[in-house]
């Protein structure tokens, strides 16, 4: 099992709105994810910041196929281009991310 944490920005005039999507997202993304093999995910918002935490259950060598099957899917979908639309990434973030990949200082079961 992998864990992740990732930040974004969410544009001040869309945060209502984005809050209120993800009370239920839409039915094909909620089975993406879970075909993808993500498990206890959130997503916390606090000053304009969302930060996501999650978790991958699934075989390694899985890992990019599935990822990649998940980002079809949001894109077909127009999930993803809903949400970027409220989203503004930051300048930190590495080369072809778009939510900034966070480092895991400390854990506990």
């Amino acid at each position: 099992m992998r864990r992740f944490g990732e930040i974004i920005r969410v544009r001040p005039e869309a945060e209502e709105e984005y809050k209120k999507i993800h009370v239920k997202i839409w039915p094909e993304i909620e089975e993406a994810i879970r075909e993808a093999g993500i498990r206890n995910y959130s997503i916390y918002l606090k000053d304009g910041m969302l930060f996501a935490y999650y978790e991958y259950h699934g075989p390694e060598e899985e890992f990019d196929e599935r990822m990649a099957k998940l980002a079809e899917v949001s894109n077909e979908s127009g999930w993803w281009t809903l949400t970027k639309g409220m989203q503004m990434p930051l300048e930190t973030r590495q080369e072809g991310e778009w939510w900034a990949s966070a480092e895991e200082v400390f854990h506990q079961d």
